[in-house]
């Protein structure tokens, strides 16, 4: 069970990244103005921010088997009209369907918690968030190589079609769970503010993470910019190599569940954010050498994303021992503020990077992470 939450929660969290290297195909292909381009992007994630606030707060109130098998459904359909269009307006509906269908990810994470037991909780959603962070990981190098060879129609016709296997195997094989929280759908979503206004380990879980994923998505929006220049001179297929060469860094998230389970999390936590800032130090002590530059480029992107696999799930088991009844909310929001920071760093990379260059752009992610890390020295230890 844990690892076909992990498999399904990897496979539907892919379909946000897969645009990500094929921007300017599908732009190109579909008729969308340069200057636009960046919506074939910022739409799926619209989406998925909209379905974060709106219906994932819905797990706490839906029998969850159901909710999750209808929204890979629908991610599947949208998946099908990307697949299908040839007309900007098209692709970009689908894309903001296959941000909204994806939230489901995000009660596939809480019913895994809802699952384990108390003892071995952090470790198991620990496992299940490895396989969502190797989706992320693996989405953009698959879409290119697929694209290399078929297009990008196919990337999307080759996803709809795993999705729509996917739900046929989720419904089959997952348990029901029926929810406790008899709230109405307006006092969920009322409910939001309150929970974050009164919990402020959410607050806190919230703001560490939304540091460290402003600078992973800083890295990784710069990263393939930086190895295309005549420095490394990286081709395609080079770039989406060392992309999953970065995936190693996945292997944290366990490791931190079992920390988190062990009453170590404010440590863990530190250590974390000091991977983060390792990530961003090793490229900006970068010799003129290539052969070193790429070495230290590729032990940067292992390291910060151990420091964000880890710390994700730190966050993640902290607010699940909140309680059952309000997982699903307090995931919804966690998911929001960090994703926030998320579309920062990425908005923020390109403009550094463009104006400062390389070193400019390493700069602004250690920035992120240091604020991240400079916070934590004020949480005080749990007696």
């Amino acid at each position: 069970m844990v690892m076909l939450l992990a498999v399904a929660a990897g496979m539907i969290v892919a379909n946000l990244y897969y645009a990500q290297t094929l921007v300017g195909q599908i732009s190109a292909s579909t008729g969308l103005a340069p200057g636009a381009a960046g919506l074939v992007v910022t739409l799926t994630q619209v989406g998925y921010c909209i379905g974060l606030l709106f219906i994932v707060p819905l797990g706490d109130r839906l029998e969850n088997r159901r909710m999750i098998v209808t929204g890979v459904l629908f991610t599947s359909a949208a998946l099908a009209v990307a697949a299908l269009a040839h007309s900007a307006t098209a692709f970009l509906l689908a894309a903001l369907g296959i941000g909204l269908g994806a939230v489901v990810a995000q009660v596939l994470v809480p019913f895994a918690a809802h699952l384990a037991p108390e003892a071995s909780r952090g470790e198991i959603v620990g496992k299940v968030v490895s396989g969502l962070l190797l989706g992320i990981m693996i989405s953009r190098p698959l879409a290119s190589l697929v694209a290399d060879y078929g297009g990008w129609h196919a990337v999307f016709a080759g996803a709809a079609v795993a999705l729509a296997g996917l739900a046929a195997v989720l419904h089959h094989k997952l348990p029901q769970r029926v929810p406790s929280a008899g709230l109405r759908y307006p006092q969920l979503i009322k409910s939001l503010w309150a929970l974050f206004a009164t919990t402020p380990v959410l607050r806190r879980r919230s703001a560490y993470h939304a540091a460290l994923f402003g600078a992973f998505s800083l890295f990784w929006t710069t990263a393939p910019m930086i190895l295309q220049q005549p420095q490394y001179h990286l081709s395609q297929v080079g770039i989406a190599l060392f992309a999953l060469v970065g995936m190693a860094g996945a292997v944290a998230s366990p490791v931190a569940g079992r920390l988190a389970d062990s009453g170590h999390t404010r440590i863990a936590t530190g250590v974390a954010l000091l991977l983060g800032v390792a990530g961003f130090v090793l490229p900006l002590l970068a010799p003129a050498s290539r052969t070193v530059s790429l070495v230290l480029m590729v032990a940067a992107s292992i390291v910060l994303d151990m420091g964000v696999a880890a710390n994700l799930v730190l966050g993640q088991r902290a607010i699940y021992a909140l309680g059952a009844e309000v997982r699903s909310r307090l995931n919804g929001i966690y998911f929001a503020l960090f994703f926030a920071g998320g579309a920062a760093g990425s908005s923020l990379g390109g403009w550094v990077y463009a104006t400062h260059g390389a070193a400019g752009a390493m700069a602004a992610g250690l920035a992120f992470c240091v604020m991240g890390l400079a916070y934590w020295l004020t949480e005080r230890s749990p007696e």
